[in-house]
């Protein structure tokens, strides 16, 4: 063999020798740590056990059947619908709406659901009600007449918000006919309004308080004004603000006006139409105990809220 085709071979040998040492040495590890990456990645990747709930609504005495895959959103422990909306659940709304527009006797029944864990920052008594009334006045914004809804609030522990703590559709829809000659349930809401002007929601306040901390009864008292005028289109919420006689008269006025004032605020925030909300204040001038004791004027300084 020649001294050139040994040089050759030799050449030849090396880069094999050289690319095996590299693969070995090198590229293995560069594999290795690609790999350990990779998996690191998919190990870091939250996994979504979210449930999620389907747009249904179906008249079984009807030809309505609206299904979608896509639904309104909450945040946890929030009843304000997530927007935007996809256009698939407008397009649902629409479907709807135009079906119920055709028959007034159509009633949507609307339930929102809610869970135990979550905080219930409404004046409803409870989360899935608040839920349900949002989605209400979406439907009315739409022109669906809310005499023709119903809301309601169910509890529902099982069902698990995404990673950002949404709950996707924690809403459920059914359809029914009302009787057209079945007065009962006008005659329901007309005893709900004697209820109400015979047992008003009265709130009571301490000295510069600025919230609202309502109890069992009083969130039921929110639910049935707000049911009454959902049904009862000509009715108005009153909302009366009355102070103890501290001050004069001409400031405790004021005053009264500021927490009636208050009070319409905070009932808009909870899907009450602006509309429907009258507020005036009497101030100092009708007391309904003493002010001689500091549990009289306590007892004074209040806002009362009814229906006309």
């Amino acid at each position: 063999m020649s001294n050139k085709t040994q040089y050759l071979l030799g050449i030849l040998f090396t880069i094999i020798l050289g690319s095996i040492l590299y693969y070995y040495f090198c590229c293995k590890e560069c594999m290795a740590n690609a790999n350990t990456d990779e998996t690191e990645k998919i190990m870091a990747e939250p996994v979504d056990n979210s449930t999620k709930m389907a747009f249904i609504v179906k008249d079984q005495q009807g030809s309505l059947d609206v299904e979608r895959n896509e639904h309104f959103n909450f945040k946890e422990s929030y009843f304000t619908i997530l927007e935007p909306l996809s256009n698939s659940v407008n397009n649902a709304v629409v479907e709807v709406k135009n079906y119920m527009l055709q028959d007034s006797l159509k009633i949507l029944h609307i339930t929102g659901y809610y869970k135990s864990s979550e905080t219930n920052n409404s004046a409803f008594p409870n989360l899935g009600l608040a839920r349900a009334n949002a989605v209400k006045n979406y439907f009315v914004s739409t022109g669906v007449s809310s005499k023709n809804i119903d809301t309601y609030g169910e509890l529902n522990d099982d069902m698990i918000p995404d990673n950002e703590y949404i709950y996707y559709g924690p809403i459920g829809f059914s359809m029914s006919t009302h009787d057209a000659v079945d007065t009962s349930r006008m005659e329901a809401i007309q005893s709900l309004g004697e209820s109400i002007k015979e047992n008003p929601l009265v709130l009571y306040f301490e000295t510069g308080a600025s919230t609202l901390n309502l109890t069992a009864e009083q969130r039921e008292k929110v639910a049935n004004i707000s049911r009454y005028i959902d049904k009862i289109h000509e009715a108005q919420i009153h909302v009366i603000g009355h102070t103890d006689n501290t001050g004069d008269a001409f400031s405790n006025m004021k005053l009264g006006q500021k927490r009636a004032d208050f009070v319409k605020r905070y009932l808009m925030g909870n899907a009450i139409s602006e509309s429907q909300i009258e507020t005036l204040s009497k101030g100092q001038e009708e007391p309904i105990t003493t002010n001689a004791t500091d549990e009289g004027r306590q007892k004074n300084r209040r806002v009362v809220v009814t229906i006309n």
